[in-house]
């Protein structure tokens, strides 16, 4: 199939993700292409545009739509993403499973689309707050989207009370200043009969300017992947459901292209 956007799957990229897709219904109306499908979601997310603005080639933009608002909520972008991320730990000859994770937020404006939002006095802004979970290779280990006037405490409690009964093997969290306190206490009680630890990484008073800090630089970097998608520069999403699936959309992405190369090699 020829490419005619960049952010159209290649071949090798398209006979990876096929295989992860929910089997065609044999009944109702014809099926849409659905490799058509992505490459207009992908485009979609990479461009920033609205649904409606969406090049004619990839057919009508409620069929689109409304396939990519089915799938979140059935939860299909996350399963889809999870499997990727299991296959690019096994490429880097690691476990699914990962032993040690690195906690942060990022808030980001909003548009003017409604849904719960807050203003975040540090960073003095109106919008939302992203906060992720990523394993050492930076890949997303789990995400909580909420309102920016959300303390980072909170919102790490919401994300990890979700997340931690999915990783059984996971024994250490890195995170900066900004979740010590009591925080440290409550991570350690999720398992009482096991070992998981909150790690507080802090920056030294001495330090003057830029400084790199050991793991907090692994999480930096997964938002610097994401934000390269237009989409996510600001939240334009209504329902924080499609904020949390546009993140691991982009992860997808990222992971996918990684899988399709050391396929080529």
């Amino acid at each position: 199939m020829d490419r005619i956007y960049p952010t159209d799957l290649n071949d090798t990229e398209w006979e990876i993700l096929r295989s992860f897709l929910p089997l065609r219904a044999k009944r109702g109306r014809p099926p849409t292409d659905r490799r058509l499908v992505i490459n207009a979601i992908r485009y979609w997310l990479r461009a920033g545009c609205a649904w409606r603005l969406l090049p004619r080639e990839f057919g009508p933009w409620s069929t689109i739509y409304d396939i990519y608002r089915h799938w979140v909520k059935n939860g299909r972008w996350e399963k889809m993403h999870d499997r990727l991320r299991d296959k690019v730990r096994q490429a880097e000859e690691r476990t699914p499973q990962p032993t040690a994770a690195v906690l942060d937020s990022q808030t980001v404006k909003m548009a003017d689309q409604g849904g719960p939002s807050g203003y975040d006095a540090g960073k003095k802004t109106k919008g939302r707050k992203r906060h992720i979970l990523v394993d050492t290779l930076g890949l997303l280990l789990g995400v909580y989207v909420g309102a920016a006037n959300e303390q980072d405490r909170d919102g790490a409690k919401t994300l990890l009370a979700r997340v931690v009964g999915w990783y059984g093997r996971l024994a250490k969290i890195w995170a900066d200043g900004g979740y010590a306190g009591a925080l440290v206490a409550w991570v350690k009680a999720l398992r009482p009969r096991g070992r998981l630890h909150l790690d507080i990484v802090r920056r030294s008073d001495d330090l003057k300017g830029f400084v790199v800090l050991p793991k907090r630089w692994l999480v930096e970097r997964t938002f610097a992947w994401l934000y390269k998608q237009r989409r996510l520069v600001r939240d334009y999403e209504v329902k924080v459901e499609h904020s949390e699936a546009l993140l691991y959309l982009a992860m997808s992405g990222l992971m996918l292209a990684r899988l399709a190369r050391q396929r080529r090699k």
